[in-house]
């Protein structure tokens, strides 16, 4: 496997700190808007950080592959058809659907082919 990527050591070390007996981490990847902190891809699961919560809380919301069904990329274009320099992944889960903003297309494409690979 290769060495996992990271937008910043801090989530990485969260994320690490949490892992399971066995699971390793993919990437972890800064998330841009309102309630959303980080997402982290594993060998076993999604992870996301969100801080949609009142007051400083947060929440730590793990998301095991065989759970989600659907995930999708979601992208803005531009009137002119060039797209914004940002990306959203949707991934659904039951009746509930988690968006994550990236900075990057590259990294919102990541997201969604690590988890078509583990869900497939």
């Amino acid at each position: 496997m290769t060495e996992p990527v990271y937008d910043k050591k801090d989530q990485f070390k969260q994320i690490e700190s949490g892992l399971l007996e066995g699971e390793q981490i993919i990437a972890v990847y800064d998330a841009v808007g309102v309630g959303t902190g980080f997402i982290g891809l594993t060998t076993r699961r999604v992870i996301i950080q969100d801080k949609s919560f009142m007051g400083k809380r947060f929440a730590i919301t793990s998301i095991p592959y065989s759970k989600i069904s659907s995930v999708s990329v979601v992208s803005n274009k531009s009137f002119v058809g060039q797209y914004f320099s940002t990306g959203n992944i949707a991934i659904t889960v039951g009746t509930h659907v988690y968006e994550v903003e990236f900075r990057g297309s590259e990294k919102t494409h990541h997201v969604h082919n690590v988890i078509l690979h583990y869900t497939s």
